[in-house]
């Protein structure tokens, strides 16, 4: 892997809230330190999110009603709260999958195209 390819990743607005939707839809329920490791785990630590960078975005998308937030407790027994995708949560995330589809295949045509 060359240096540049082991730079962390600057995500573009609007993909965080796509990707903790996502992982909410793969993994379940997750408080906010699961999510993060696990998108750390899933890049291969090419993203790292902080508490200024997460906890933002789980409190839009609970304002959205695309998730839910309720409290627990973790396995080592600290109190934490547990955020869940709603249904409404899973229409976005099949809406923002297809939009980032359309949106990375016409970025993908346009680096590829021969501007001569």
């Amino acid at each position: 892997m060359s240096s540049e390819e082991k730079e962390p990743i600057q995500l573009l607005q609007g993909t965080l809230d796509l990707i903790v939707l996502r992982t909410l839809a793969s993994m379940g329920a997750q408080h906010a330190y699961q999510i993060a490791t696990r998108l750390q785990q899933v890049s291969e630590r090419l993203l790292n999110l902080n508490q200024g960078t997460l906890y933002p975005a789980l409190v839009r998308l609970e304002q959205y009603g695309w998730i839910k937030g309720t409290w627990g407790r973790t396995e080592s027994n600290r109190e934490a709260k547990y955020y869940a995708i709603t249904k409404a949560g899973e229409k976005a995330l099949s809406q923002e999958t297809m939009r980032w589809r359309r949106m990375a295949g016409l970025v993908e045509r346009l680096l590829l195209e021969d501007f001569q």
